[in-house]
């Protein structure tokens, strides 16, 4: 084998850069969430290691100097992990955890997540809210301090010891089935039911007691007792600073199997539930109150429908009248994340445009005093868990892009086109294994095809680099932020060079941009990418004789679409992927929403008919490596087996990388280990002519 080709873990040398090594790059820390102090002195995120075992990722948190000036440190270190850091009026810091309570006997039983408190002055975190089944989220009100929390509650179990016997039973029973009455079923990787998600008020969290002397038991207070199946309260919510109110979306029915929400607020005084926003022709997510906490910003969702994509507009809605106004009409991205500038003048909000994932400031009055259409503050990256500081002095978030993975980093809340440098963090990678380059292409319609390009070390003209193309899932999204499932740097390490275009359909280009392929799927996204290839092989550092075609969900359907289409590729990686339209649509878990844009496959077959891959398997020639994992429940194992069943028996050279406890990603590090060198071994063989090396593990 060359040494472009050969394991990852076969040399004992040090390698050049994390990337060249599988275990090396498993066990590069992850960096997730933020968290900012009232007072602005402390950030803390979220970072994720490999255990003692190596086995799992674990997350700890870490404190970030805000100014930049210290290093990071690290602040708790439980053997089972801490997340979700949310800080207290006075400082203290509540996490999660499944850390056991010391005070309590061992049970055996699976640990749930409970609620802990990390003191402002130092010490040890002390356990302050738990529950049999555990707390699946925590809000906290900025200015009192209340608490709110959402746990998964048995139907009909008025109270904690009530769920808690029902539970028991149905476990000493030997049951595991579930009835549904109405739809869904399952979300994502998890089965409905039959306990859904409760909002409780906690109120102020009993304080810390001298040793030995009883603790005050928290009051839960159930904010949604008539919450039911199939999906409950949901966890979308939010606490006004002042504490008076709990405003949360609220899914309710659309039509026979449809779904759709709508926000709604909860006086928590009385319990007393309205309408705030209810529209039947969108989505209504994401709130966020002023700090007066007197208005409301929330992120609208048109319905989509088989002639158009959804759109996205942010809304102010004032609390007391229930009066809205749309934020950003006319603005062509799709905002998301909206929350309050410090004084309550402004509104900051992510949105993806031009392959960047940007952060933006709107005035929130409409004053002469400033411009009303949107801001864009940020230049390169791709930006999340945005944080403000009380004072209004900074904006806080994570920055990632291809040349950086999330990193914590301070903007001015005013100034645009920001590129700032990242805080000291225990994340920060500062070697890769080759270049990283923007690539537009000219669709055949004239359309620009925006992309991004990896080059690995040492291509150029006289030693051009096998190209991989990857295709993005969604399909509402773009290539544009760091993907630890999807890490060009692992192939620019053994030669490759990677293609992550933006096709129709992605997000942060326009409407029309989305237009062109809603419905579609085989069209225009299709040739978007193979005019983004056919530019890219224009290159000179690009060798076209060497390509292979990548994608995994919506990205999987076009590697089998393109599969279908061209032979100009020499390997065909697909992960899963829609092979079957009409199989898809019934099986996935929101039927509804796909059949919004293509139809009932009974009365409007046309789109399935044009669009579904495996109506043309006959056409395949490319080798292809199908992988899927049994727990999806987006894209369910069926259409793997399918696909896989169909490149069988037509012949067609394929292996089948098969995950019994994997979902819709691979979330364990020995399976993206596995996932990796399947995938580079399989490459090596039907890109670069060598030949096939099974993975020793599997």
């Amino acid at each position: 084998m060359s040494d472009t080709a050969a394991p990852l873990e076969q040399s004992d040398d040090t390698p050049p850069s994390p990337f060249h090594r599988l275990a090396d790059f498993v066990a590069l820390p992850r960096l997730g969430g933020l968290a900012l102090s009232p007072d602005g002195s402390r950030l803390v995120t979220s970072v994720a290691t490999l255990d003692a075992e190596g086995k799992k990722w674990q997350s700890a948190l870490w404190e970030v100097d805000p100014t930049g000036q210290r290093d990071a440190r690290r602040l708790t270190r439980g053997a089972s992990g801490e997340s979700a850091p949310v800080f207290t009026p006075a400082g203290d810091l509540l996490f999660t955890s499944t850390r056991p309570d010391p005070t309590a006997a061992k049970d055996g039983g699976d640990p749930k997540p409970a609620l802990w408190a990390l003191p402002a002055d130092g010490g040890e975190a002390r356990l302050v809210l738990q529950r049999s089944a555990g707390v699946a989220g925590v809000a906290v009100a900025a200015d009192t301090g209340d608490v709110v929390v959402v746990a998964s509650t048995m139907p009909g179990a008025p109270d904690a010891e009530a769920d808690e016997e029902l539970r028991t039973r149905r476990q000493d029973a030997g049951v595991s089935a579930l009835l549904h009455e109405s739809y869904p079923v399952r979300y994502w990787d998890h089965d409905l039911g039959p306990a859904v998600p409760h909002v409780y008020w906690i109120g102020q969290l009993p304080g810390e007691t001298v040793p030995g002397t009883p603790t005050a038991a928290p009051q839960w207070r159930d904010l949604t007792p008539e919450a039911g199946p199939p999906l409950g309260s949901g966890t979308d919510l939010a606490v006004s600073p002042d504490g008076r109110w709990v405003a949360r979306s609220e899914e309710l029915p659309d039509g026979p199997a449809g779904r759709r929400s709508r926000l709604v607020l909860i006086e928590v005084a009385t319990g007393e539930t309205r309408v705030l926003v209810d529209d039947p022709q969108a989505d209504i997510s994401a709130a966020r109150f002023s700090p007066d906490s007197r208005r409301v910003v929330c992120d609208r969702e048109s319905a989509s429908t088989y002639a158009e994509p959804p759109d996205h507009t942010l809304l102010l809605v004032d609390v007391a009248s229930a009066e809205t106004r749309e934020l950003t009409p006319g603005f062509d991205r799709w905002p998301s994340a909206p929350q309050f500038s410090a004084d309550g003048t402004a509104v900051y909000f992510l949105a993806d445009d031009d392959g960047r994932h940007a952060v933006f400031r709107v005035a929130a009055d409409g004053n002469a005093l400033e411009d009303t259409a949107p801001v864009r503050l940020t230049d390169q990256g791709a930006y999340s868990d945005l944080q403000v500081a009380r004072d209004g002095s900074a904006l806080y978030a994570l920055r990632s892009g291809y040349d950086t993975p999330p990193v914590p980093v301070r903007l001015d809340p005013h100034a645009p086109g920001q590129d700032p440098a990242a805080l000291p963090n225990p994340g920060t990678i500062s070697s890769f294994p080759g270049t990283l380059r923007e690539l537009d292409a000219t669709a055949a319609d004239g359309t620009r095809v925006q992309s991004w390009l990896v080059l690995p070390e040492g291509a150029d003209a006289t030693a051009p680099a096998p190209l991989a193309l990857w295709v993005h899932g969604g399909p509402l999204m773009s290539w544009n932020s760091w993907s630890w499932r999807w890490t060009p740097w692992v192939l620019a390490a053994r030669g490759y060079a990677v293609l992550l275009p933006n096709p129709a359909l992605s997000q942060g280009f326009g409407q029309d941009f989305v237009r062109r392929g809603w419905g579609e799927w085989g069209d225009a996204p299709y040739t978007d990418l193979m005019a983004a290839v056919d530019a890219a092989e224009a290159l000179p550092e690009i060798d076209q004789t060497r390509t292979a075609a990548m994608g995994g969900s919506f990205g999987g359907y076009m590697a089998n679409w393109i599969a279908t289409q061209t032979d100009r590729f020499r390997a065909i990686v697909t992960h899963a992927s829609l092979w079957h339209l009409d199989g898809f649509v019934g099986a996935t878990d929101a039927a509804y929403y796909w059949e919004k844009e293509f139809g009932d496959p009974l009365t409007e077959p046309k789109r399935y008919e044009q669009n579904s891959p495996h109506r043309y398997a006959d056409a395949i020639r490319t080798p292809m490596l199908v992988i899927h994992g049994d727990k999806d429940y987006r894209v369910p194992i069926g259409e793997g087996l399918r696909l896989w069943y169909d490149l069988q028996k037509r012949g067609v050279p394929s292996k089948f990388l098969y995950f019994p406890d994997e979902n819709h990603w691979v979330l364990t590090p020995g399976n993206a280990a596995v996932w990796y060198e399947t995938v580079l071994a399989f490459l090596a063989e039907h890109v670069l002519g060598e030949e096939w090396r099974r993975p020793e593990l599997i």
